[in-house]
Parts: structure tokens; C-alpha cells; sequence
């Protein structure tokens, strides 16, 4: 499917699918989580667009601008910020390692989003499915921490393990 996501894409995809995703994918960690959260609560815009979007909980490793590895990293550390960051730029797909919690569920079904779970460990398979690095925002976090739009081709597994439903796998 094609990284633009809207409701109705969304209600047709239930924990236990596997996603394939072709387009746009922007990477998120903890402090890019943090200044989006601060800059919106601020009335301030971003210098993206999430809506309909997918994040990745990612700090890639970069040689130059080849991506040499892009594992997941652990979901659970963006879990106090990411139900308003859904509900602020209007994302639809969160991809990452071992779960979120409560709260993100709740906010996936008000607000019509999906969590996946992208392998731990393949690191190396998600960077062969990075075809190209499109534009890197807020570097001065450091790279891990910047937000790195990639253009994927194929990226995945995804699995659903949250869907808009309010159903959970674990």
C-alpha cells in the first residue's frame, strides 16, 4: 500500500495482517517526538506533514546518506507523547518494536490509526528497503534522533498488533 493512509484504508486492516508499504516513511524517536509535541502545543507548524502519514521508531544508521541499518527501536519509550502527536498532525501508522500501551490504543481507535511491529534484529533487511533518502529534519538532535523521510519500496513486515478497532495482540 502507499504510505498515504486514510480511514478508510485504516478500518479495513486488523491485528494480525502483515503490511507491506511503498512511499513516503519518516522516521521518530523520543526527542523528535518531544520538540513535534512542544512546537504543536505551541500553535507552531512543523516542518512536515504527518496527516495520513506513517512514523517508523527508528534511528537509522547512516553512512553519508546510505542507510546501512534501520531496526526498530523499543515503541514503548514514546508512549507518554504519542496519543497527541496522533491526535495533532492527524498520522495514521505507527511502525516500531514490542508494543505501546493503553493510552496509544485508546487514541488508535478515536483517532484511526494502526501500530505495527517491524522485526527486531533486521536491521539490514529494512535498509535494503530504503530506496532513497528524500529530506532529514531537526539533525541538530543528532541523526538517531532527527526526523529522516526515506521513500521504501516493499518495506516490511509490518504486523498489526493495534488496530483502529481497539483490538491488541499480547
Amino acid at each position: 500500500m502507499d504510505t498515504i493512509l486514510n480511514d478508510e484504508i485504516i478500518e479495513k486492516i486488523s491485528i494480525g495482517d502483515i503490511v507491506y508499504f511503498s512511499g513516503i516513511l519518516f522516521t521518530m524517536r523520543d526527542m523528535a517526538h518531544l520538540r513535534a509535541v512542544e512546537l504543536l502545543r505551541k500553535g507552531e507548524y512543523l516542518p512536515f506533514d504527518l496527516k495520513n502519514r506513517v512514523i517508523y521508531h527508528c534511528g537509522p544508521l547512516l553512512k553519508g546518506l546510505k542507510v546501512v541499518s534501520a531496526g526498530p527501536t523499543t515503541s514503548m519509550r514514546m508512549e507518554e507523547l504519542e496519543e497527541e502527536l496522533i491526535r495533532l498532525t492527524g498520522l495514521k501508522g505507527i511502525v516500531g518494536k514490542g508494543g505501546m500501551g493503553e493510552k496509544t490504543l485508546n487514541a488508535l481507535k478515536k483517532y484511526h490509526c494502526i501500530y505495527m511491529e517491524f522485526p527486531g534484529g533486521a536491521g539490514a533487511l529494512a535498509a535494503k528497503q530504503i530506496k532513497n533518502v528524500k529530506e532529514v529534519y531537526w539533525r541538530d538532535l543528532g541523526d538517531p534522533e532527527a526526523v529522516w523521510v526515506f521513500e521504501v519500496k516493499d518495506f516490511g513486515p509490518c504486523i498489526v498488533t493495534m488496530d483502529s478497532r481497539g483490538n491488541k495482540i499480547r
